[in-house]
């Protein structure tokens, strides 16, 4: 059983539990359940940057990469670095996040927000709504695409914006479909954790031009986003360069100065 596999098995039985204890109906009198979600479509169709910043306490891969700062500092200087998006992990077991992260992000900032978790039930959507997400992910290589069409039609009911991840031509063709808004190459095999920014690369041309394209993982130079950028990708998603910096702000508004825009 790979990782990735042991993941699902944990988040399905993560979620029975959580849905015996806290109803829909209680989510859905969430304060923020009526909240006008914040399009990251809009933000990367409108930046030249195109940076999502995600706060990561630590990945099975990478064990620890910052505990030491706060969810609010390091959201707000992802906004003062000149973000366009802020993704908050929230998966517990494997990655340390919460759904608590999520909400002292929304509270915090402004950007659009992802809730990036390992997605399996339409509970999950609710929660997201719940707690101020603004676009989720669903992971290609772990749904069917009935279980991708279900979900996203939940999410696109609600406004929320849908982000697919997908690793190979196989997952895209499946899952290809109007409910979705985001197509995200994860450049990081998620059955060995190898990261390859050919995986981007290879698939961009297959990805249908009316989806924004975003880069995910293994992002760690201005060289790259160019290169990238010349593929027709609008959206990095960087896990953990600027995450392990001491001075988040500094350190991206560094990096975009450096992209010369």
């Amino acid at each position: 059983m790979t990782i990735l596999d042991q993941i699902i098995v944990s988040k399905k039985k993560e979620v029975a539990l959580k849905k015996s204890i806290i109803p829909i109906k209680q989510l859905e009198q969430s304060f923020l359940f009526e909240r006008k979600t914040n399009s990251l479509v809009h933000h990367l169709s409108n930046s030249s940057r195109g940076i999502i910043a995600e706060h990561k306490r630590r990945s099975p891969s990478k064990s620890v990469i910052n505990q030491s700062h706060s969810v609010e500092d390091i959201v707000k200087s992802y906004e003062n670095g000149g973000a366009s998006g802020i993704s908050v992990l929230t998966d517990g077991q494997y990655f340390g996040g919460s759904l608590e992260d999520l909400i002292l992000a929304r509270a915090t900032m402004n950007l659009p927000l992802l809730r990036k978790d390992f997605m399996v039930d339409e509970y999950q959507i609710i929660e997201a709504k719940a707690f101020g997400a603004d676009v989720i992910l669903l992971i290609a290589a772990v749904l069917t695409r009935d279980e991708i069409k279900t979900l996203s039609e939940l999410a696109q009911s609600l406004h929320i914006e849908v982000l697919l991840e997908i690793h190979n031509q196989q997952e895209l063709e499946k899952s290809v479909m109007p409910t979705l808004d985001l197509i995200g190459v994860n450049n990081r095999n998620l059955k060995t954790f190898d990261v390859n920014l050919e995986y981007s690369r290879q698939l961009a041309e297959h990805i249908p031009s009316e989806f924004i394209k975003i880069s995910e993982s293994g992002i760690d130079s201005v060289e790259a986003i160019l290169e990238l950028k010349e593929y027709g990708f609008k959206g990095f998603l960087m896990g953990e360069y600027f995450m392990k910096s001491k001075n988040p702000e500094n350190e991206m508004k560094e990096f975009i100065k450096n992209m010369k825009l």
